[in-house]
């Protein structure tokens, strides 16, 4: 028996233990097992119980289903939607015919797993759907924009402006055949 058939197995056997204690055939009707996907809400006090199985290990035992095919035999969760468990085929592996299928009986799962709807998940865009801008971002990607107009009207005349610098630094030379200006102010503090 595989490593994925067994985990499954397991998970069911240990759900379907105490209806199996009570009655070993297989019910005519569908037994209502609490759904251990989903929190539940303690009808005595009224507080909310969380599930028996974290995520982890739900995403661990949807891997297992789908690695033997009996992914219809786990209740609709955080990790397995109703439509995908209904999409998986009912044909279990060769390992699982042979063994008695006390374990494979049809149940009903308590609880009802609501699926919610993510603004554009049909898309491709999760992350920005429904908002106006984007998020904060580093600050060169937000002033890039502003810079690059800014660069692109500095260079559009820059051969000009090179060219008036130059023969105003050119003007500004003295002429070594010259004589020697007078400075009219001292670069002397005092």
């Amino acid at each position: 028996m595989s490593a994925a058939l067994h985990a499954v197995k397991q998970f069911r056997l240990r759900q379907l233990a105490p209806i199996l204690k009570a009655d070993p055939k297989p019910p005519g009707a569908r037994p209502k097992i609490l759904n251990p996907f989903l929190p539940h809400k303690n009808p005595e006090s009224g507080r909310w119980a969380p599930p028996k199985y974290s995520l982890r290990r739900q995403a661990d035992l949807v891997k297992s289903a789908r690695a033997s095919g009996l992914l219809h035999l786990l209740p609709p969760g955080p990790k397995l939607s109703r439509k995908d468990a209904s999409i998986a085929t009912q044909t279990p592996t060769p390992e699982a015919v042979g063994q008695t299928q006390n374990w494979t009986t049809a149940v009903e799962w308590d609880g009802e797993f609501k699926q919610k709807e993510v603004k554009g998940a049909d898309v491709g865009n999760r992350l920005y759907a429904g908002k106006k801008r984007m998020f904060k971002g580093h600050k060169w990607e937000r002033t890039i924009d502003k810079r690059t107009w800014k660069r692109k009207m500095l260079m559009k005349d820059m051969d000009s402006r090179i060219e008036r610098f130059k023969t105003t630094y050119k003007r500004k030379t003295p002429s070594p055949v010259s004589p020697a200006r007078a400075v009219s102010y001292s670069k002397l503090p005092f």
